[in-house]
């Protein structure tokens, strides 16, 4: 896991002051475009998938979508798209939650989580926490269980893990890197 560790973070780029200023933005697109390290990725996200039991993948907008739909087709998994509210046609579920200034919204087809289903989430970067905390309450009120959480980069100081554990009620969050 070491090796795989070294090279993820060789290929995130600090951005600093983005995007305002003071904040350090992880780009992870470098990662994204070095085929070595997409597929590293990849599957060691897949691994978490199968471990966990998961039976769907639900990934978030956007660079959740990036990362989730090729985790979902390795492990042979379906894969959901959790959107910002409006950007879905047809029957959705919704779930509101509160940001640092306002509140936002995600929404789900109605159709595409059922009762058996274990689902595994998927993002790039676990901050606060507020937008994985709306899905898997989203997940829930689907009817389906979350199997586990799964990011590529945690920002530890941002203290989401503390915010997401309780609403985990015992499913795992898993991120591969910590910074």
């Amino acid at each position: 896991m070491t090796d795989i560790k070294e090279l993820l973070l060789s290929r995130i780029r600090d951005v600093a002051d983005y995007p305002e200023p003071g904040v350090m933005f992880k780009d992870i697109t470098p990662l994204l475009a070095d085929p070595a390290a997409f597929t590293a990725l990849t599957d060691a996200l897949a691994e978490i998938a199968e471990r966990t039991g998961a039976t769907k993948v639900v990934g978030l907008e956007a660079r959740g979508f990036i990362l989730g739909a090729p985790v979902a087709v390795r492990a042979g998994l379906g894969f959901i798209p959790v959107r910002k509210a409006g950007k879905l046609p047809g029957a959705t579920l919704a779930q509101a939650y509160d940001l640092e200034y306002g509140s936002a919204e995600i929404e789900v087809h109605a159709e595409d989580l059922t009762a058996g289903d274990r689902v595994l989430i998927v993002d790039d970067v676990l901050a606060t926490g507020g937008t994985a905390e709306a899905s898997v309450q989203l997940i829930r009120r689907a009817g389906a269980e979350v199997a586990g959480l799964a990011v590529l980069m945690e920002l530890g100081f941002l203290s989401g893990r503390g915010r997401l554990e309780p609403a985990l009620n015992g499913a795992p969050l898993e991120a591969l890197l910590t910074v």
